[in-house]
């Protein structure tokens, strides 16, 4: 006798449980929301070093309290809670820390749950939750926080390497392009490949990991990814030949807004899952600016520069003919304890006529500021995401893994901006800065028309607005498809 779906008894029960770094908690807890705004249980699983973070910098809490079922629970990431999770700390122990204890406390946890779980969404690179849940018999979705270029190509490395594209033969080498990425033949140079795959030895640890991550990912029931058709259409064709079911249900900051404005208003007030606390005082400072008069300059939560890298970059932005608001982390400077924090004083005590430096800022509110014309980014992709919602063209200086990847997609595929990757100079820093805010227009004209569609499709009919309500249709009826094509 075939089971009553979760609908005809009790709303359907879901766990979500994303990757440790702040960049995937971020896209995975604007779902969490959707999903608890269509009615699911929500069990929302962090680790206990970055749920201790939310709850000291955030009302998160608070927040949650609206959604009846919505769960925060935590697991451990393996690491002691003064670890400092700096640079590529996931890389290095993510890996032991599941053998070690992660994946018996997740296989624990879903089978203690009550009322039972009825599907898992797992961060696409924890390949791990796969196995537990198959055992348990629960569907289980991946969720690729990536774009879905970086996802391919990652997907293609070992193909790569088949071919004898890879290893790299030195700097000559660099602007060689790639011709096994299927969708991507065209414009993938070597110089774009993701950060680890410069690596000489094609046999080291971390591109073995992150290729065998990647491809584990395709045995989940489905994947969802964060973009639209409208983005990047040609590459999910080529996913869907990997694996059947996807859902491009993005950009979701954009999806959840437009859902919490439906149903509350123009007053609707929004979750900031920021890490760390946010310096508001930099938004007074952008009221008294002009018009996109303002490059914003932010390179995430984990990136790393050397002081003379900073010191390069912001003579730039100083010599450049446009104001900037400028995020410098002092854990992000690379050198001996303080030498952070004494630069940026420094840097702030010259920067009082141009510049305006904080140490983190509510990013999704500057975009949006009438005053920003310009982002300088590492292009992590939900940064990427946010700017082209927000209509910013964007300068790229991309740090590591994805980003090398979505940094070229900006500049060559969707000329949204320029691709500053691998040269940190201060006078290519001032000319591309005036290329983006004052010389070459075409980009703010690109950058607003590709906003006008990318909005739409998280409209009522859009595109990624009908794979949302697909995917919580088929969560709904348990139809997750299990054939997957290897």
């Amino acid at each position: 006798m075939e089971m009553d779906s979760p609908s005809q008894s009790r709303p359907p029960h879901v766990v979500i449980f994303p990757l440790p770094l702040q960049g995937h908690i971020n896209s995975m807890i604007k779902l969490a929301e959707l999903l608890a705004l269509a009615g699911f249980k929500l069990t929302f699983l962090n680790s206990h070093h970055n749920h201790e973070r939310l709850i000291k910098f955030t009302n998160i809490v608070a927040y949650f309290k609206r959604y009846p079922g919505f769960e925060l629970k935590t697991i451990t990431d393996g690491l002691p809670l003064d670890h400092p999770r700096s640079g590529n700390w996931f890389l290095e122990t993510y890996e032991e820390a599941i053998k070690m204890k992660i994946k018996q406390r997740f296989r624990e946890m879903l089978m203690n749950s009550n009322p039972p779980v009825d599907c898992v969404i797992a961060d696409g690179f924890s390949g791990f939750a796969i196995d537990v849940a198959n055992e348990l018999g629960i569907p289980i979705i991946g969720f690729r926080t990536s774009s879905p270029r970086s996802f391919w190509v990652y997907y293609s490395i070992t193909d790569i390497i088949k071919a004898g594209e890879l290893p790299i033969r030195g700097s000559e080498d660099m602007d060689r392009l790639i011709t096994t990425v299927p969708g991507m033949e065209t414009y993938l140079r070597c110089r774009d490949l993701p950060s680890f795959c410069r690596k000489s030895d094609i046999e080291d640890s971390t591109v073995q990991l992150i290729v065998k991550q990647t491809r584990k990912s395709t045995e989940a029931d489905a994947l969802i990814f964060n973009t639209t058709d409208e983005l990047d259409g040609p590459i999910l064709s080529q996913i869907r030949t990997k694996c059947a079911n996807i859902y491009p249900i993005g950009p979701l900051h954009a999806q959840l807004n437009t859902k919490l404005k439906a149903k509350h208003g123009e007053s609707f007030d929004q979750f900031s899952n920021a890490l760390r606390e946010e310096d508001k005082s930099c938004i007074p400072w952008l009221d008294k600016q002009p018009y996109r008069s303002v490059i914003y300059v932010s390179f995430g939560s984990i990136t790393s520069t050397s002081r003379d890298q900073l010191v390069e970059l912001w003579y730039g932005l100083l010599n450049s003919k446009t104001k900037f608001l400028f995020v410098v982390r002092p854990d992000s400077v690379i050198g001996k304890d303080g030498e952070g924090e004494d630069v940026v004083k420094e840097l702030m005590e010259k920067s009082k006529d141009r510049g305006y430096i904080v140490d983190w800022a509510p990013q999704e509110v500057v975009l949006n500021h009438q005053a920003v014309g310009g982002f300088l980014t590492h292009s992590g992709w939900n940064s990427t995401l946010e700017s082209i919602v927000a209509g910013v063209p964007m300068v790229c200086w991309p740090y590591f893994a994805d980003q090398q990847v979505t940094s070229r997609v900006v500049s060559r595929v969707w000329k949204i901006g320029l691709d500053m990757k691998d040269v940190c100079d201060r006078k290519i820093v001032e000319n591309m800065v005036n290329d983006v805010m004052v010389d070459r227009k075409e980009f703010v004209n690109s950058a607003t028309d590709m906003a006008k569609v990318i909005n739409q499709c998280v409209s009522i009919g859009g595109s990624s607005s009908n794979n949302l309500d697909r995917l919580i249709e088929d969560i709904r009826m348990k139809r997750l498809k299990t054939t997957k094509r290897l």
